[in-house]
């Protein structure tokens, strides 16, 4: 069997029993087993079953060794505990040659890419990679929290493509939980949240992310909301996801595939709107084109915060030139791109029109 590591370091494939150290007191002391099991007070099979590695080490035996063989319990006990995390660890090699076709459930190249995981140099390691990765145990296990879970929580119009690679959304939404779990966020505190999406609408203007994502993280981590902007590996069609991790913290994860501005604020409303409107059990995962009564009304939430339709309705000029996006967009306070993508979406322009006006972002992870 092959040396192979673990997420801590080096773990060899082979450990003796602490058996093996006793025998070579023996034989450095010139005693029999039989004189040892005398001073002990136990059986000779006894002592060769300890020798050999078929009787486990217990604290009584320890302390028994310490007496006749003037060697500390702590240190046989330490024996025996590498013995058997070793044994263990052998043990679980073969589960991990036997579960390598789940590899090919995930979208392993994105994820070495993107440096979620170390590349191994065998598929077990790689298996045992991921399941770190994921923080669960073993592939069932990984099935249950992900898959099954998932598909029981989640609030999304099923297409082709989640049918065939949850592997890629568990993969995004854990890396979610785990960048989450790095933005410490006050308790939930929904009349600070509403008050934040106020200040969260003049960012808009700030068209740098680097500029205004420190800030609107900040605004959302105050009130209990972890904001996090994950990519999205292949075979993961999600625009973006909001669930609760606590009923005190919730997390809005967002992609940042061919985002532009109009397209990237409306669907960080669009999930606050879920936060604000919608309980907390519930995960809501977007993909493109979605349908329900909870969207539209996350729609209507993100539309609404953007550009009031009372303030919208008074948009009616006799051409719908870039001059008179410009005036009004600076009327209402936001940024020309988000008129721009209202418009276009109302097919009150075509979709090919006025996308000069649109901010677009370059991020850096990408």
């Amino acid at each position: 069997m092959p040396e192979h590591t673990s997420h801590d370091g080096y773990r060899p494939a082979n450990v003796s029993p602490p058996g093996h150290t006793i025998a070579d007191l023996l034989e450095e002391r010139d005693l029999r087993q039989a004189e040892l099991a005398t001073r002990m007070g136990v059986s000779a099979k006894f002592i060769s079953e300890l020798v050999t590695g078929k009787a486990s080490m217990t604290p009584t035996t320890a302390l028994a060794l310490e007496r006749s063989l003037d060697v500390p319990a702590e240190f046989w006990l330490a024996r025996e505990a590498s013995y058997q995390a070793a044994q263990a660890r052998i043990n679980a090699y073969a589960d991990l040659q036997a579960n390598t076709s789940w590899l090919s459930e995930l979208p392993l190249k994105d994820m070495i890419k993107y440096k979620w995981v170390q590349n191994k140099p065998d598929k077990a390691a790689m298996v045992e990679a991921c399941l770190h990765y994921f923080g669960v145990a073993s592939v069932p296990a990984w099935r249950q929290q992900y898959v099954v879970q998932t598909n029981a929580s989640a609030a999304y119009r099923a297409s082709g493509k989640f049918e065939r690679d949850p592997g890629a959304v568990a993969a995004w939404l854990r890396r979610g939980e785990i960048e989450a779990a790095q933005v410490e966020c006050n308790a939930f505190d929904r009349d600070a949240f509403m008050a934040a999406l106020t200040e969260a609408r003049k960012l808009t203007l700030v068209t740098e992310p680097e500029q205004f994502l420190p800030q609107l993280t900040k605004l959302l981590a105050d009130c209990g909301v972890a904001l996090v902007i994950v990519r999205a590996p292949s075979g993961c069609p999600v625009n973006g996801a909001v669930r609760w991790i606590s009923p005190q913290k919730a997390i809005i994860q967002l992609t940042v595939r061919g985002l532009s501005g109009d397209v990237f604020w409306f669907s960080f409303f669009h999930e606050c709107g879920h936060i604000a409107l919608h309980g907390k059990k519930i995960l809501f995962l977007e993909e493109k084109g979605m349908s329900g009564a909870e969207e539209v009304e996350a729609d209507r939430f993100a539309s609404e915060r953007l550009i009031p339709m009372s303030t919208w309705h008074t948009f009616t000029p006799e051409s719908i030139t870039e001059q008179a996006i410009r005036e009004f967009a600076q009327f209402v306070g936001i940024h020309p791109g988000i008129v721009v993508g209202r418009l276009q979406t109302e097919k009150r322009v075509p979709w090919n029109r006025g996308n000069g006006l649109k901010a677009r972002y370059a991020w850096k992870d990408e």
